[in-house]
Formats: C-alpha cells, sequence, structure tokens
C-alpha cells in the first residue's frame, strides 16, 4: 500500500517478483509527474528493477515472506528512490565492474544488475546500519 506525505512516497511489498509489475509501474508513475520522459522513465524502471531483483535474489535468498520499502521523492532538481531491505547487506568495496562484453560474448546472463544501476542512474549509494540496507539512487531532470 502506498502512503503519501508533502516530501516522500512510500510502498512496501513482499520479496517477490511477482510484485515487480507493480513496483516498476509505481516509480513510474511518480518519475512521470516529476516531468521525466519515456527514456527516463524507462531507464529508472530498469534501475529499481534490477535493485529490487537483487534484494529478492541476494539479500533474502528468494525468501518471499521478507518485504521491501520503496520510498520516492523529490529535492530540486533530482528524483530519488530508496529501496530498504534486512537481508544480507551488499559492500560496495567489494565490487569488481564485470567485463559485459565478455559477458555477452560468452552468453553469460546476469552480473551485471549494479553495473546497470550505476551506469542508468546519476547517483547510486548503499548503505548498512544496523539490520537495515538502504539502495538510494537518484536521476537529476
Amino acid at each position: 500500500m502506498a502512503t503519501r506525505n508533502s516530501t516522500y512516497t512510500t510502498m512496501t511489498v513482499r520479496a517477490s517478483t511477482d510484485y515487480l509489475a507493480d513496483v516498476r509501474d509505481f516509480v513510474a508513475k511518480q518519475a512521470a509527474s516529476f516531468g521525466f520522459g519515456k527514456e527516463e522513465i524507462s531507464d529508472i524502471r530498469l534501475a529499481v528493477d534490477e535493485a529490487f531483483t537483487n534484494i529478492i535474489k541476494h539479500a533474502y535468498q528468494n525468501d518471499e515472506k521478507q518485504s521491501v520499502k520503496i520510498s520516492l521523492g523529490k529535492n530540486g532538481d533530482a528524483f530519488w528512490i530508496s529501496l530498504l531491505d534486512t537481508g544480507r547487506s551488499f559492500s560496495l568495496q567489494n565490487y569488481e565492474e564485470p567485463d559485459v562484453k565478455e559477458r555477452v560474448r560468452q552468453k553469460k546472463r546476469g552480473g551485471v544488475g549494479v553495473y546497470l544501476i550505476r551506469k542508468l542512474m546519476d547517483d547510486v549509494s548503499y548503505r548498512h546500519e544496523g539490520t537495515k540496507n538502504e539502495i538510494r539512487m537518484v536521476k537529476k531532470r
């Protein structure tokens, strides 16, 4: 269920790919209201899709009983999206950017989610505090 106040909107869903379409639609609607065009909305949707899927697979290891809180907000010319979970944390320090051309050449699937998110969004940060993990993505207009 989505809630709203003057600075941001939130939605909490189960950690299941069954909710991907709902999350995509929620994000796309808010991005459109912020004034983004179709291509930018598509980029934002893909970045959120990758982040949500990574949480399901890696943080929660496909435990559909868990949930993810998605928050969206506007700050000046910046549109931000935050995904919050309580699963296993991700360390950007241990992240190595994949050789995308080599992965394509070898027809390997997966392994490029973080790379895509970072290419599609203007700013991406990860935070782990206590039992909570947050990925925060920003797209500027």
